[in-house]
């Protein structure tokens, strides 16, 4: 007997990209206005766009491709999604080092693109985390 498939994700991909190019934004401006520098908001936005919307295109990889794979164990999802977000932290690590590389802002040393790794799943908890404040599918309730 199968077991019934996950439900899908609820979002428009519009909404989702929206969100996602707004925090970006967010963090574009908040950066550059601390370093007193807004002429840098362009491309901070285009480095913050790395984690979040290709965050999301990490989570949805999990939640479309590995997920459906896995065995339905609360501490194999667990697992898996951890180790899937360490991964996808550590590319996406890297392509803001390689991003930065080609912008006029100062890159981080590539010794430093394993730091991708715990940032991007600190991130994925914080942003769980006000899922489940909003009462909405999260990695902690398991249904998200």
């Amino acid at each position: 007997m199968e077991s019934e498939p996950w439900p899908p994700v609820e979002e428009p991909a519009v909404l989702a990209i929206l969100r996602n190019l707004t925090l970006a934004s967010l963090v574009g401006v908040v950066f550059s206005l601390a370093r007193r520098a807004p002429f840098l908001a362009p491309p901070i936005t285009l480095l913050a766009l790395w984690p979040t919307l290709g965050g999301h295109f990490v989570e949805l990889a999990f939640l479309y491709g590995l997920r459906p794979r896995l065995p339905r164990a609360r501490v194999a999802q667990i697992q898996a999604r951890l180790l899937w977000w360490l991964a996808g932290g550590a590319v996406l690590g890297s392509a803001v080092i390689a991003t930065a590389q080609l912008l006029p802002v100062t890159a981080p040393p590539w010794r430093w693109w394993w730091l991708g790794a715990p940032g991007f799943v600190a991130l994925e908890l914080a942003v769980h985390a006000s899922l489940g404040l909003l009462g909405r599918p999260n990695f902690y309730r398991g249904d998200g």
